[in-house]
């Protein structure tokens, strides 16, 4: 049992960081279902502490991303057919790869503010900028929270497969 839930934590883990830069996969609660799943077996190195911080702080992430990028779109003058255009972005990248996914954001928005006309096309790039940085901010702090779960989950699997 305790291999099996070893190797269900470690998939987690492992897709959870893919998770970080493809959207469409809740990266953060991935890797931390597989810290979960690897705290369950006996050879655990996880405290019960250490599982709620990293519950408080997957849970902040989440909701961080999606606050971010309507933060990001009004500081940069954004309106909601911008936010809507980068939304519709992000998704609609995804299927173009890494510069896709990294772009979409910023065409989307654009797109968006556009098709909205209530601003210039000078401020929709600006826009775009907005929506594009909010992604990037986003997916790098998922990709810290994500590297320090995947961490523990690795040095649980280890210990584990060992034992």
């Amino acid at each position: 049992m305790e291999t099996t839930l070893a190797i269900i934590g470690l998939a987690a883990g492992i897709i959870g960081l893919i998770g970080v830069i493809v959207p469409v996969l809740p990266g953060t609660i991935l890797s931390y279902a597989g810290l979960v799943c690897l705290y369950f077996t006996p050879t655990t190195t996880i405290t019960m502490t250490e599982l709620i911080i990293w519950g408080v702080i997957s849970v902040i992430v989440v909701v961080l991303d999606y606050i971010l990028p309507g933060y990001f779109s009004k500081v940069f003058g954004g309106t909601k057919s911008g936010i809507t255009g980068a939304t519709v972005g992000t998704f609609v990248g995804i299927f173009f790869g890494l510069p896709g996914i990294i772009l979409g954001p910023f065409v989307g928005a654009v797109v968006g503010e556009m098709i909205g006309g209530k601003i210039s096309f000078g401020e929709a790039l600006t826009v775009g900028f907005g929506s594009m940085l909010s992604f990037l901010v986003g997916s790098g702090i998922k990709l810290i929270v994500g590297a320090f779960l995947m961490y523990y989950i690795a040095k649980d699997f280890i210990a584990v497969m060992a034992a």
